[in-house]
């Protein structure tokens, strides 16, 4: 595959902060001139449960300094709603790289989702490039480009910021523009537009960046799976996310898995038992947060057995054809080869033994993925087809024809 053309010498971008409201809003009109723009932001979330966003870079395609620019939200009276306006604004395609966490953001901050959305990552995987591919590696194949990581780890919430960590940032979405444009013509020449829109609708659903804390149980791996250790786990794992979130402080801060599970072993009424716990934090044992735990407990206790949560079966309990299993496994790799698209972007094992085993509502047997492998899986499972090489590929022939 031709990655890209050759790197021109380019001037060094000119390092321009947005911080008013005014400034933002006449940037964006300009870039509603352009057919896109690319953004990212950084951000800082190691103390507190939402993202607190730092800096927004944005770029237009141009020729002059004033198509690329940093935006400071950390300032008291910038607002983003001119930002906010051009996500609305149809006409102006919105780029990203690995967009989830941005996303969540914007989501968070103002509800709002840019539309309409192209996630290079999303767009590099169904072009072959593998899976979640990383943007130095774009930068390096497609722009032929190097990056300098050495602000990777700033902390983006101290000002000033340095020329270093504001060339770093632009280049985020400098680069970008090359390669946005790049994978455009791909997904367009392979007809494979259908495919980014599939992916990219997990990425602008509200469902994927709410988490409801009567659901957060489900985040929590164990062993234990009787109905009263369940509904200790759910209401414990309620309490602590509805805790973390209205106090926006990390969910590990108040307890831990471990803790937690322990807690749903335990099962303490007061103080004193509480404080018996080994895995507990110190902040826990007293305060608001021990006695949201006891509480937790309690409703827990409380909870009719036909109301705990129940585990999904396991797909080690699954009864397997171990023969079709293999089969699979090989037709997974012939599609992916034929079609440039990485094996675990279509299938996982635990989704081809489930295949292999009869169940038929999974990802790999539905939309672009079907295309790919899917279908010609559920023929293979069902003996309409085999498989047989011819040179050094593997393909399927239709037995009826045999």
């Amino acid at each position: 595959m031709n990655f890209g053309t050759s790197p021109t010498t380019k001037e060094r971008p000119h390092m321009r902060t947005l911080t008013t409201t005014k400034a933002l809003s006449e940037f964006c009109a300009s870039a509603r001139e352009c057919d896109y723009v690319t953004i990212d932001t950084e951000f800082l979330r190691e103390r507190t449960y939402y993202s607190k966003l730092c800096l927004i870079q944005m770029a237009y395609r141009g020729e002059n300094g004033a198509d690329a620019v940093l935006i400071d939200p950390l300032v008291d009276d910038l607002s983003l709603e001119p930002l906010y306006d051009l996500f609305r604004d149809t006409s102006v395609v919105k780029v990203f790289h690995a967009a989830r966490q941005d996303l969540e953001i914007f989501f968070v901050d103002a509800k709002v989702f840019p539309e309409p959305l192209f996630d290079t990552q999303v767009a590099a995987m169904v072009c072959g490039f593998g899976e979640q591919v990383g943007y130095e590696t774009l930068v390096r194949k497609i722009a032929r480009q190097a990056l300098d990581k050495s602000s990777r780890f700033t902390d983006w919430s101290r000002r000033p910021l340095s020329d270093a960590q504001k060339t770093y940032a632009l280049a985020d979405v400098t680069h970008l523009r090359d390669i946005y444009e790049f994978l455009k013509v791909e997904i367009e020449k392979s007809s494979r537009t259908k495919w980014v829109e599939e992916e990219l609708e997990v990425l602008t659903s509200p469902e994927t960046y709410i988490i409801e804390p009567q659901n957060a149980w489900a985040r929590i791996k164990t062993r234990t799976q009787s109905g009263r250790f369940m509904a200790l786990v759910q209401t414990l794992a309620e309490f602590r996310e509805g805790y973390a979130q209205s106090k926006n402080v990390p969910r590990n801060r108040i307890m831990k898995d471990d803790a937690l599970l322990e807690m749903a072993s335990l099962k303490p009424t007061s103080h004193k038992e509480l404080n018996g716990a080994r895995l507990l934090q110190r902040d826990a044992r007293r305060g608001e947060i021990a006695d949201g735990i006891l509480a937790a407990v309690a409703k827990g206790i409380a909870m009719p057995a036909d109301k705990a949560p129940k585990i999904a079966k396991a797909n080690s309990n699954i009864q397997v054809n171990p023969a079709l299993a293999d089969l699979l496994r090989v037709l997974l790799k012939a599609k992916c080869d034929t079609a440039g698209v990485a094996q675990k972007l279509v299938a996982n094992a635990a989704e081809l033994d489930a295949i292999a085993a009869g169940e038929r509502d999974l990802p790999s047997l539905r939309g672009w993925r079907a295309e790919v492998f899917g279908q010609d899986a559920l023929r293979l499972s069902e003996g309409k087809v085999a498989l047989a090489t011819q040179g050094d590929k593997v393909v399927t022939i239709e037995l009826d024809a045999v």
